[in-house]
């Protein structure tokens, strides 16, 4: 009897005694012993940090006791997660939430929206994106670019997400595909779809000046559509309209919009393309600083390769592309409209070394890891005539990497205290449907090779200058609220490395390689890289700009 009333009392006791241990940790996770680089570029400290929850609660000389969980970080750095400031993880986050490639390197938050958008999108557009699906199939559920961003986080992701509205997406919308300007009533109803997205949280505007349709609007269409994004303290990012011949003409178009439409703007991957133009580097910095002592945001993020990648068909004439891709190719099929895209081809400026790494069409995936060059001289043409067949057979824009960029540009670029960084390269595995095309390289080490290669080898930046390039830098021009710095009140977005190890593996021959020396990650208090290896947690979040509705 007396058994029975003990356990009796034990068992109405129990709540309380499980709730009083409840409370006697005051972390859940305790990052111990470690080298802190807070985000802000000052020196680091020797400092423990304590995550309760989301959000980073304390960092000092903390007591395991109060901990659920420790991690040893001695001899480790522990930082902020690195943002990376052009991600083109739109659709390969739809088919491996994990991000394995960008985790495994501590981004913990990917920014979208280079030209396009995954919103807003109406039924012909969506028409088109399903009709033009490769290896990855996919449903679209959403209609605007926020639906979108909370479709992926309802889906369940590892890393946080944001976007800009693709400048291209609203003229697609509003103009179809055709090169033409907008009349009156069609700019007041591009304004409106970019006023709805800024009222959602999109984080501005974002444009690709190179590539049909967006190539099409005039420097005074992309002021009026920023003017609406600067009313909700949006931004303007570009992929300028020339990175060679005309590179400082398309730096001023961009500092020209910054000014008129009143926002921040940031040029995406900055670079001088083509040895004729590497001498316009230091043109382009003293342009940017100019711009910046008048009180002009001007900011650019940067890719750490001397090779970028993009289609093939970026190489054809823009007018060619008028219409879209079907247009396209029946151009390529009439023998008149041909030769004078060709001749325009051979006009221009001379191809440089490219590398074949993506197909659609089973049959010419053999061609994967050669040249142009090889190719042209297995099928007996010149390269502007394998550029055009390529093209037509596969029936997409065909990726490739060029080599176009010189190193010493490179670490020009780097040195400018406004850059940060950002992959141009959507998150992948080396397993499943991504090993169905080769890469760029910059999809598994962009932020690893800046650490290794660039801070500890080359010490072309310090470590703590670093990470602030990956956090704190564009967390405050994004205006990202609570993110980018390892301070309490912060969301715990945190990795933990090794600098004396951490290094990008990944090469243009085997592009499908993991970086090394990540050892944490933590996106909103959950770990989902521990000890190396992801956990498969998928707790990333949906952000918002500082001027969505609340």
């Amino acid at each position: 009897m007396k058994r029975c009333a003990a356990l009796f009392i034990l068992f109405l006791l129990l709540p309380a005694l499980l709730w009083s241990q409840a409370l006697r940790y005051e972390f859940d996770v305790l990052i111990k012993d470690g080298t802190v680089y807070d985000g802000t570029g000052g020196a680091p400290i020797r400092a423990d940090v304590g995550i309760k929850g989301d959000r980073i609660a304390a960092i000092g000389r903390l007591e395991r006791k109060h901990a659920k969980s420790v991690v040893n970080a001695r001899g480790l750095a522990v930082a902020p997660g690195f943002i990376n400031m052009l991600s083109w993880s739109v659709v390969s986050l739809i088919v491996d939430g994990r991000s394995q490639s960008e985790i495994r390197q501590g981004v913990t938050t990917q920014i979208f929206g280079e030209g396009t958008s995954m919103g807003p999108l109406n039924e012909e557009m969506k028409r088109r994106a399903i009709a033009g699906q490769g290896d990855f199939k996919y449903d679209i559920r959403w209609t605007t670019l926020a639906d979108y961003l909370r479709y992926l986080e309802q889906r369940g992701i590892s890393p946080n997400v944001a976007s800009f509205i693709g400048a291209a997406t609203i003229r697609i919308h509003v103009l179809g595909r055709e090169d033409i300007q907008p009349t009156p009533a069609q700019l007041k109803d591009m304004r409106e779809l970019v006023r709805r997205e800024m009222e959602a949280g999109a984080l501005g505007i974002g444009s690709a000046l190179i590539y049909a349709p967006g190539t099409y609007a005039t420097t005074e269409e992309l002021i009026e559509l920023c003017k609406v994004a600067a009313e909700y303290q949006g931004k303007y990012i570009s992929h300028i309209r020339n990175e060679g011949r005309r590179l400082i003409e398309a730096v001023g178009e961009l500092i020209r919009i910054s000014r008129d439409a009143g926002l921040p703007a940031e040029i995406h991957h900055l670079k001088a393309t083509g040895e004729k133009n590497w001498d316009k580097t230091d043109r382009v910095v003293a342009l940017i600083e100019k711009a910046r002592r008048e009180g002009l945001k001007i900011t650019a993020n940067m890719y750490l390769y001397t090779a970028g990648s993009t289609g093939l068909s970026s190489r054809i004439p823009a007018w060619a592309h008028s219409g879209g891709s079907g247009a396209l190719y029946k151009r390529l099929q009439d023998p008149v409209t041909r030769t004078r895209i060709s001749k325009e081809m051979r006009a221009g400026a001379a191809m440089s070394r490219t590398l074949l790494v993506g197909f659609r069409s089973k049959k010419l995936r053999p061609l994967i890891g050669k040249t142009l060059q090889e190719v042209a001289q297995l099928r007996g043409e010149d390269e502007v005539e394998t550029v055009l067949n390529l093209v037509l057979e596969d029936r997409s824009r065909v990726q490739a990497v060029f080599f176009t960029m010189s190193e010493d540009s490179v670490k020009k670029i780097l040195r400018q205290p406004w850059v940060s960084m950002g992959s141009d390269g959507p998150s992948m595995a080396p397993e499943g449907v991504f090993l169905n095309s080769s890469t760029h390289p910059r999809a598994y080490g962009n932020f690893a090779r800046l650490l290794g290669n660039y801070v500890r080898e080359e010490k072309v930046i310090s470590l703590r200058e670093a990470v602030r390039r990956l956090t704190g830098l564009p967390a405050t021009n994004l205006g990202l609220e609570k993110r980018g710095f390892v301070k309490e009140g912060m969301f715990a977005d945190v990795v933990v490395f090794d600098p004396a190890t951490i290094a990008d593996r990944a090469t243009y021959e085997d592009p499908h390689r993991y970086a090394i020396g990540m050892k944490h990650v933590f996106v909103n208090g959950v770990q989902v890289l521990k000890d190396g290896e992801h956990t498969g947690a998928k707790p990333g979040r949906a952000l918002w700009g500082p001027g969505k509705v609340k």
